[in-house]
């Protein structure tokens, strides 16, 4: 389904000449992805910090809040495919796809992109070369 076509409620991943979809629903308003995601990195620095390490040591590695909505979305995206890791070119379309349903997350989304080399582990850029 071409994106024109999408009505609001969807997020398309089509492919190559458009013979094949995988449309998710699409999630909350972003301000409910951001609140959802900063709880979730809240939880994530409390746990550490009990777990007595230093925020010096690993603040540094944690995703931003619009971070962690793209990769959420991404997430979803793989489980609506059946759970299939993304090449390099898919992983490439889909965050596009997020970067277009979701213009505010643009920078995010370009972030995960990048072309320099990520130190983070989670990051997705990494990820999709390993598979």
């Amino acid at each position: 389904m071409p994106r024109a076509l999408a009505y609001a409620g969807t997020m398309s991943d089509s492919v190559g000449d458009g013979t094949r979809d995988v449309s998710i629903p699409r999630r909350a308003s972003l301000e409910l992805l951001r609140a959802e995601a900063a709880d979730e990195l809240a939880v994530v620095i409390h746990e550490r910090l009990l777990g007595g390490e230093d925020p010096w040591d690993f603040m540094e590695d944690l995703p931003s809040v619009d971070e962690l909505v793209v990769l959420t979305l991404r997430a979803e995206n793989i489980a609506a495919n059946g759970g299939v890791r993304p090449n390099a070119a898919r992983h490439y379309r889909v965050l596009r796809q997020i970067a277009l349903d979701y213009p505010p997350l643009t920078s995010a989304v370009w972030r995960l992109l990048g072309d320099g080399g990520s130190h983070r582990r989670w990051d997705a850029a990494v990820q999709a070369d390993a598979s």
